[in-house]
């Protein structure tokens, strides 16, 4: 799809397809004004950012009439004011916070993404293949128990953990030691390096009732997904599996263009021709709603099922939650987990002088119309995740759980939803803004 108002960086135009939600696009914001304020000052930014909700927020007919740009010290205050109570996902990025989030697939470090899950304990939740702490040896689920022979919890203790981990710098060295699940613990000496962040993780095929099944955890659509995607469907293909598990546990979302290959590729004939999405902007851009079929995007292999199991937990958002809810028109969809996070709107990326505004814009339904789930979309089996397995390990509740309900056609016993009541200290389901998670998992990044 393109509603593309005009063109920017190469960047934007070409990574961008929905920071949760959004389409491919570009963005605009010259630097021609007309308020009387110096061109990019606050009072301008403010001015010019008010006139584009007032046109292009999904919300406009709820916005005041007037506002006054020297009364909020920046456009982000200004947002603050103008957001509806519906809206927890509007929000404005400097270009480098843009860069690091959406477009950069590499950043210096030792390949990891780390999570506090106690007052005194470290797990690691995903290591990046082919990175220096993957190298190492070290996998999801292991737990970082010392820095340099200084006991994490004492790190932890006095505040110094992320300093004892070094700057992110190529060549910055540590002793790290570990514990893995079993219990075993190793020590290397581990420099810092360009990472690539691969988006697909512990592809894999199981044999359940004599059937190949697929597995694979999809952490982000960005630009290298779709290759990722292809590279675990052949495999998939290979093996003639039959049934297949799609992990987006922890992903927060972004390029929808991906998220329609996953489908695709999964439901093949199914869907082929069929509406993936259909943008809905507010009452004045009506003209730009249209609906975006099913399509291989970068695709080349595709499973043809007519059923597929997700996994997913409060951190599943967005991009996420539409293969979830493209697909139930279609085929049958199981979702093992949590609640998904509930973001079924999207943006279309707007300059504003050195920033980039993600105001909410349109709607995302299926091809039955079916949308707004702001409440997530609920499980079909309830079972709480926790960091004590490597991706694809039967350890796993959710992997656990989606083995039980294809050899059985139920849900395990375990997955009550009394049993959410009571989160461990390893659950991850945070239930803030998209922008948020995003942030919180590029900040987790070592």
């Amino acid at each position: 799809m393109n509603i593309t108002r005009s063109t920017l960086a190469v960047a934007l135009a070409t990574t961008l397809a929905a920071c949760g939600g959004s389409s491919d696009a570009g963005t605009t914001g010259s630097n021609n004004n007309d308020d009387g304020f110096a061109s990019c000052s606050i009072p301008d930014q403010n001015q010019r950012f008010f006139e584009y909700m007032k046109d292009d927020y999904f919300w406009a007919d709820q916005l005041p009439q007037q506002l006054d740009p020297e009364a909020f010290d920046d456009v982000y205050a200004v947002l603050e004011e103008l957001r509806v109570p519906e809206d927890t996902y509007s929000y404005i990025l400097t270009e480098e916070e843009y860069e690091s989030l959406f477009v950069n697939a590499e950043y210096a470090g030792f390949g990891f993404s780390q999570q506090q899950v106690s007052a005194t304990e470290i797990k690691l939740r995903l290591v990046y293949r082919d990175s220096p702490a993957w190298e190492a040896g070290m996998r999801r689920a292991d737990s970082i128990i010392a820095i340099d022979g200084v006991p994490t919890s004492e790190l932890l203790a006095n505040g110094t953990y992320n300093e004892a981990l070094g700057e992110p710098e190529v060549g910055v060295t540590r002793d790290i030691s570990w514990r893995n699940p079993a219990g075993e613990e190793f020590t290397a000496t581990i420099s810092k390096d360009q990472v690539a962040t691969n988006t697909v993780m512990g592809a894999q095929v199981w044999d359940i009732n004599q059937q190949p099944v697929g597995y694979f955890t999809l952490d982000s659509f960005i630009n290298r997904t779709g290759d990722d995607l292809n590279e675990a469907f052949n495999d998939f293909a290979t093996a003639g599996v039959r049934e297949l598990v799609i992990d987006v546990r922890y992903n927060g979302g972004g390029l929808i263009r991906y998220a329609n290959q996953t489908a695709t590729q999964t439901a093949g004939t199914h869907v082929q021709g069929k509406t993936f999405v259909e943008y809905r902007f507010n009452e004045q851009n009506r003209n730009q709603n249209e609906a975006v079929p099913f399509s291989l995007v970068d695709g080349i292999e595709q499973l043809d099922l007519d059923s597929v199991i997700v996994l997913t937990t409060g951190a599943s958002c967005s991009s996420s939650e539409l293969i979830i809810n493209s697909l139930k028109p279609h085929i049958d969809v199981t979702v093992i987990g949590n609640r998904t996070c509930g973001k079924p709107v999207g943006q279309v990326p707007e300059q504003l002088c050195d920033k980039v505004t993600f105001a909410i814009n349109f709607e995302t339904v299926n091809s039955e119309g079916d949308g707004r789930y702001f409440d997530g979309i609920a499980p079909t089996c309830p079972v709480q995740d926790r960091i004590v397995a490597d991706w694809g390990s039967f350890d796993d509740p959710l992997t656990a759980a989606a083995r039980n309900y294809l050899e059985t056609g139920n849900c395990p016993v375990s997955s009550s939803a009394q049993a959410l009541l009571q989160p461990s200290a390893d659950d991850f389901v945070p239930q803030q803004p998209v922008f948020y998670n995003l942030k919180q998992k590029r900040a987790s990044l070592q």
